[in-house]
């Protein structure tokens, strides 16, 4: 497992340290975004764990996609499951070239949730 960023109490913020470059000594830091406090890291290793994910996944993830305000609405697309009128959708760059930049709509139908893509 990765070393954990140290956490020091007597910082006035209480927030995580986060790694930094010093490029000018060519060492490695921890540092507040909140303060200006920084610190020498015990060990000059960085893990990057990135995770992604799929746009069918992240619907699921965002369980109440279909009643977020901020998602554009239309009734351009009936839902092909259930037959309800309206949707929400949104546009997401997917991993593969073919499906760069889709449209996906979510019914706002109460208990039918489907996802499609046009």
């Amino acid at each position: 497992f990765p070393p954990e960023p140290p956490s020091n109490p007597s910082l006035p913020s209480n927030n995580m340290l986060y790694p930094k470059e010093d490029k000018e000594n060519r060492i490695l830091l921890y540092a507040c975004r909140n303060c200006d406090y920084q610190q020498e890291a015990d060990n000059s290793c960085i893990y990057v764990n990135k995770i992604t994910h799929e746009v069918d996944e992240l619907t699921q993830i965002i369980a109440d996609v279909s009643q977020d305000p901020t998602l554009p609405r239309t009734e351009d697309h009936p839902c092909q499951k259930c037959g309800h009128k309206e949707a929400v959708f949104f546009q997401s760059h997917s991993a593969r070239a073919e499906d760069a930049m889709r449209l996906y709509y979510v019914c706002t139908a109460p208990h039918c949730g489907h996802r499609w893509t046009e």
